[in-house]
């Protein structure tokens, strides 16, 4: 009762400051510095390298971050028993209230190019897979590459007229798409330097069309990117604003070369996609409170320090049970496993389609005995990559962010069947495994994550978005922008308004596009 009446009163507010934008810029940056100073801020004292702070820790980036220490727990239950707790029950699915199939898919795309801990294989050391391959930063890597080397194999590079700054692309109709990376069986050479598509060839043995398959994967910079069709759709709409947006810039300044055009259009899409971030996807998460992008916020900022991604972060964002068991593209349902890898149904289906096709389904509910089938051994090996990294148990990531820490399994759900689970499989509550604990809890009233993730994901998501170069005190102004892509900045808050500049709008039949299903009402 307690929090309906807080969550309406804040809505109130924040009603009465978008009326008043100086009340709303204090607002705004009140609501920001108080989601990020739950917690302990940057630089943290250790990394996955040592379970001690030494100068590795705190210099090389190639191991993840840690939030805290080091903690092993002695007798905990075996990682495929514990898949009960993801498993469907009798095979059904429960859905989510607030959530369409657009907040999953940008999820993905948004963490799959700053989170990148190094997949299990065979050859592979324990050293190896506490490493990680990221920037750091939301740079649009699965646009651009992660390499430089990347970014200019994806590069179109011609000082032609019409044709500066420019990211290859092709033409099959009227929609512009990346190129294909295959020619027949064989990696095309001028993209034999981007990463190989993650999952690729186990797809392709277990495919009935492995061929059509592997001639639909797109050359993006991203080695996620073409993991699902809704992934590659919203990279398709950035490559297309790029693209537009390097014709522009071009037309604005006729006398720049390729490497400065292409360079501002970079700078323009990284930050609309930021503004996207905060303003579309962490108001959708939000129970409440309206967020803007103001990069003055960070400015001056005690929790401003350069980014680190942490080992928790890359395991709370493994939202697998929103993900539902089939999936409708152009009119045909399909089983989700159907669509891993099918670029065929975006070019199908065509880019508006699909965002239309993702904004008209519901997604999954967040949490226990959700997940389907096709996605259970991901979830066994987040379990094991916690293990791995020895970190602390979920009690102690309450406490961290303060949160109440539960004294019974009866204090993390109101779900019986969760608390009669863990209690069977945990000796303790003090020993539940991080990544468990984030996903036996119960979805937040008004929002589709649970309260310990939905801490943990804000925290991170404006300490590590605010403090992007692009945003900074000096940097972030019309020059490093030009006038178009300024103009772009200020006309952007959600994925329909890039999507409107890049696809054909009839408003008298356009459907709906968002995260937010449109009958969705907050609980008063």
């Amino acid at each position: 009762m307690l929090d309906k009446l807080q969550n309406f009163l804040l809505r109130l507010v924040w009603s009465i400051g978008e009326n008043w934008a100086w009340l709303g810029r204090i607002l705004n940056a009140w609501a920001i510095n108080g989601v990020v100073n739950v917690c302990r801020h940057r630089p943290h004292p250790w990394s996955t390298v040592h379970d001690y702070t030494s100068w590795t820790s705190l210099t090389d980036q190639r191991w993840s971050a840690r939030h805290l220490p080091a903690k092993k727990t002695a007798d905990l239950p075996d990682t495929y028993a514990l898949l009960g707790l993801f498993k469907q029950q009798d095979g059904i699915q429960r859905f989510g209230s607030k959530s369409t199939l657009l907040f999953p898919a940008f999820a993905q795309y948004l963490t799959d190019g700053f989170i990148r801990t190094r997949m299990p294989e065979a050859d592979e050391t324990d050293e190896v897979r506490r490493q990680n391959t990221s920037n750091h930063n939301i740079d649009m890597c699965p646009l651009y590459g992660r390499l430089p080397k990347q970014t200019d194999a994806l590069r179109l590079k011609s000082e032609a007229a019409g044709k500066r700054g420019r990211l290859k692309s092709q033409f099959i109709g009227e929609e512009e798409f990346s190129p294909f990376l295959f020619d027949k069986d064989v990696v095309k050479p001028e993209f034999a330097d981007l990463d190989e598509p993650l999952g690729l060839q186990k797809t392709l043995d277990n495919a009935p069309n492995p061929e059509a398959l592997r001639a639909g994967i797109f050359a993006f910079g991203g080695n996620r990117t073409n993991g699902a069709p809704q992934v590659a759709m919203l990279n398709t709409l950035f490559l297309r604003e790029h693209n537009r947006l390097a014709g522009e810039i071009e037309r604005s300044h006729p006398q720049w070369n390729d490497e400065r055009v292409f360079q501002t259009a970079r700078n323009t899409v990284i930050v609309l996609f930021i503004r996207v971030v905060v303003e579309e996807y962490i108001n959708h998460i939000s129970p409440s409170i309206r967020f803007r992008a103001d990069p003055s916020v960070a400015w001056e900022a005690e929790w401003n320090r350069p980014n680190w991604i942490t080992t928790e972060f890359s395991l709370l964002y493994r939202w697998h049970s929103l993900i539902p068991n089939r999936v409708a593209w152009n009119g045909k349902d399909y089983a989700v496993e159907v669509t891993f890898m099918n670029n065929q149904l975006l070019l199908d289906s065509g880019l508006r389609r699909a965002f239309t096709d993702m904004s008209g389904q519901r997604a999954g509910r967040l949490g226990a005995f959700n997940t389907a089938a096709s996605l259970w051994e991901v979830e066994a090996r987040a379990i094991d990559q916690g293990r791995l990294c020895d970190l602390a148990p979920y009690t102690d990531y309450r406490h961290y962010v303060s949160l109440s820490r539960p004294r019974d399994f009866a204090d993390i759900s109101k779900d019986f069947r969760v608390v009669d689970f863990l209690r069977s499989a945990y000796r303790r509550v003090e020993d539940i495994d991080f990544y468990v604990g984030l996903f036996a809890e119960d979805p937040e009233e008004n929002s589709p994550l649970p309260p310990l993730i939905r801490r943990m994901v804000g925290v991170d998501a404006f300490s590590q978005a605010l403090t992007n170069p692009l945003l900074s005190k000096y940097v972030y102004n019309e020059a490093t922008f030009s006038t178009p892509g300024w103009k772009a900045i200020h006309s952007t808050s959600a994925l329909r308004d890039i999507l409107n500049r890049n696809t054909v709008f009839d408003p008298l039949s356009d459907l709906y596009i968002g995260m937010t299903l449109p009958d969705w009402r907050p609980d008063r």
